[in-house]
């Protein structure tokens, strides 16, 4: 399909840049066979008994960093992919003049060595800290990688370092936030559990990838950014006894959605153990074989993600949705509001 197929004009002043307090007060867009004007808090009365949430835990790091050369330059750094222990690669800026072997301070005692320079700006680093300690540096130098189209000044809001994160973040690992999981309070846990409605976590670390526009024309022509994920056995299980019963799997973000869709023999329908990278690439015509319901965030125009929800509801019934949206100023991305889709009846 050509990219241009995915896109749509959106006033800027749509686009949320601090999210809404209480996090249940955000709006909830349904689309299912109409099109209903909700809130978050609205959830457990529109999911059923014996549904099954599925939600992302990963937990975004302060991944956004400040290298000085030796010649007194400052280099600006995105982590977006960990290699290993101490081996991360990153978005840089400027990266023009950067030399390979060459060593950034990050703080003192914390350095960074240049391994490989990459295509796009894109460099691979060594760190001189390894595994937890690693992580405590980030926490304590980095600064959260917010998306680009959310305007902070250079040392950002220091509140983001809450409203960036889920309720669910445990697993450190993510650049970006799973989004619709910024939704969910205690109190609107405790409600959907007292309805009978049960909840399972999945990881998948959310790259830097998921930002970067896609610069072909056609859709087939895109080369998908690959992310880590994992699901444990007794949450693929669990999964697998709520579908044999007839309850629904409400998938909590396109990541877990991924996540499940990775994780499924698409022969017997059975969802099993996985921990790897996928790089799976969902556009119409795509069938899903997990996933009933999906709650997500407004998604950005020609983006993989809108792409990815025009698949699961079809591009008509989202662009109409959308246009909807934007008509009632729902507020988009990543502190924006949400939309819930109900996957299509299969034709008889």
């Amino acid at each position: 399909m050509l990219v241009a197929d995915f896109d749509f004009d959106l006033p800027s002043q749509l686009i949320a840049q601090h999210p809404r307090v209480p996090a249940e007060a955000a709006r909830l867009l349904r689309i299912d066979d109409g099109l209903a004007d909700l809130h978050i808090s609205d959830l457990p009365d529109i999911l059923k008994k014996g549904d099954l949430l599925v939600c992302n835990d990963t937990a975004v790091i302060p991944a956004r960093l400040t290298g000085l050369r030796a010649t007194g330059g400052e280099i600006e750094i995105t982590l977006h992919q960990r290699l290993s222990d101490c081996r991360w690669r990153a978005f840089v800026r400027p990266a023009k003049r950067l030399k390979t072997g060459e060593v950034l301070a990050i703080a003192d005692g914390f350095e960074a060595r240049v391994v490989e320079k990459r295509q796009g700006g894109e460099v691979e680093f060594e760190f001189n800290y390894h595994g937890e300690a690693l992580f405590e540096a980030f926490e304590k130098y980095g600064r959260m990688p917010l998306p680009p189209y959310i305007k902070r000044d250079r040392m950002g809001d220091p509140d983001d370092r809450h409203d960036y994160q889920t309720l669910f973040a445990h697993e450190k690992g993510a650049v970006a936030a799973p989004t619709a999981g910024l939704h969910f309070t205690d109190g609107l846990l405790k409600r959907l559990r007292d309805k009978g409605i049960d909840l399972v976590k999945v990881t998948l670390h959310v790259g830097a990838g998921t930002f970067l526009p896609v610069k072909v024309d056609d859709t087939d022509d895109h080369i998908m950014h690959f992310e880590w994920a994992r699901i444990d056995q007794d949450v693929a299980d669990k999964i697998n006894q709520t579908k044999a019963r007839g309850g629904r799997v409400v998938a909590v973000g396109t990541t877990s959605l991924r996540v499940l869709e990775t994780a499924v023999d698409r022969v017997s329908g059975k969802v099993h153990a996985f921990a790897g990278e996928t790089g799976l690439f969902i556009t119409p015509g795509y069938r899903f074989s997990v996933v009933d319901v999906l709650m997500t965030n407004f998604h950005l125009p020609k983006s993989t993600l809108f792409m990815l929800v025009s698949a699961f509801k079809g591009l008509d019934t989202m662009k109409k949705a959308y246009a909807h949206a934007i008509e009632k100023k729902y507020r988009f991305f990543s502190y924006g509001d949400a939309c819930l889709l109900e996957k299509p009846k299969e034709p008889q």
